[in-house]
């Protein structure tokens, strides 16, 4: 189990390959399908960004209601796909790591390896064990869109596993690959 914190660099990154465990600590933001629109729409018209993106994570993620007493309610993964139109352009801008759950595009891929990212999975069905690696939350931007609106969040060793490294490699292909050669 590698041990990360947040902010990635380029540095950081050159050690993670797919299949890495890595507890994850420091900031993560937290955005989903209509925050990636506005934020692509700020984009285009040469607005800035809610939150300064340059060597940040974002975390595709769901929030359900919070209980009383506590920073958060169950805070499990989205399909990582619905963000891959946007995934790109926001690594151009400096966005190291992604955190969901699922297969990206190739065109996702090739742009973790162009710009040095990285695309974390998070377990997903595991919200309520998740959220308990979360200390604090706040909404940064985009409050009217509720669940959707773009979060941070400080997290102290959140477990998520390498999908996709600097290196071109997919941990979801290459645990097909194995499969195919096992199931001869």
């Amino acid at each position: 189990m590698k041990k990360m914190k947040l902010p990635l660099t380029d540095e950081t990154i050159k050690e993670l390959y797919t299949g890495d465990d890595v507890l994850l600590s420091g900031i993560l933001y937290v955005a989903r399908d209509a925050a990636h629109k506005r934020m692509f729409e700020a984009l285009d018209k040469g607005q800035p960004l809610p939150f300064d993106i340059k060597g940040q994570t974002i975390y595709y993620m769901g929030p359900s209601p919070t209980r009383l007493g506590q920073v958060i309610g169950a805070a499990g993964p989205t399909t990582s796909g619905r963000m891959d139109s946007y995934s790109p352009r926001l690594m151009q801008e400096g966005l190291k790591g992604m955190v969901g759950k699922g297969n990206r595009t190739r065109a996702v891929k090739e742009a973790i390896v162009k710009y040095k990212a990285i695309y974390f999975a998070a377990i997903g069905g595991a919200g309520a064990l998740l959220a308990k690696s979360i200390k604090k939350s706040e909404v940064v931007a985009y409050e009217e869109l509720g669940a959707e609106a773009v979060l941070k969040l400080e997290v102290e060793s959140f477990p998520v596993t390498v999908i996709n490294d600097i290196y071109g490699r997919d941990l979801y292909e290459e645990g097909k690959s194995k499969y195919k050669v096992r199931a001869k």
